[in-house]
This record gives C-alpha cells, sequence and structure tokens, in this order.
C-alpha cells in the first residue's frame, strides 16, 4: 500500500515538472526567436530580372529574323524596318545594363 503511494505521488511529480519544463522550454524559444536578426538575404532585395524586357528583346530577334529571309522587300521598308528593330534591340540591352 505505501509503495502505491509513492508511486502515485512520484508520477503526479514527474508530470507537474515535465508540464513545468514544457512550459519554460517554448517561452525561452519564443523570446529567444522574436529577437534573431533577420537573415541578410530578407534585407537585401534582390535585383529585378525584367522578363517582360527580355521576352521583348527575343521577339524582336524573331522578327528580324523573319524580316531578313523574306522574299520581297516590303516596298522599301523592310530595310528600315530591319534597322528600327536592331535600335530597339539595343536600347533594350541598355535597359537591362543601366538596371544592373
Amino acid at each position: 500500500m505505501y509503495f502505491r503511494v509513492i508511486r502515485r505521488w512520484m508520477l503526479g511529480l514527474s508530470a507537474v515538472v515535465t508540464l513545468a519544463f514544457a512550459l519554460t522550454f517554448s517561452f525561452v524559444v519564443r523570446s529567444v526567436s522574436a529577437k534573431a536578426p533577420q537573415p541578410a538575404s530578407a534585407a537585401a532585395p534582390t535585383p529585378e530580372l525584367h522578363p517582360e524586357i527580355r521576352e521583348a528583346i527575343a521577339s524582336l530577334r524573331r522578327a528580324k529574323e523573319h524580316l531578313n529571309q523574306a522574299a520581297h522587300d516590303f516596298g522599301g521598308h523592310r530595310a528600315e524596318a530591319i534597322r528600327a528593330t536592331n535600335e530597339a534591340i539595343r536600347q533594350l540591352q541598355l535597359c537591362l545594363e543601366y538596371d544592373k
């Protein structure tokens, strides 16, 4: 009988100690994580890749290739269109270089 009482008392005490430890540990973890500094990657913004500009350059290059392979000169406008396409590609590449 005496051993049963001691056993219950020890189980109850171990349950209380375990609960106290768990509550203390969770409080310590929360307070430490709240004070932790943010990683450097979160502070520094990543440069934009500008997918629309890159897509526009690729489209202009495809259009220029079609103009170069065209069977006729479109009333003399093909050469001017190729020059304008080259200038547009150059300007877009300058945009990307400026962003760096």
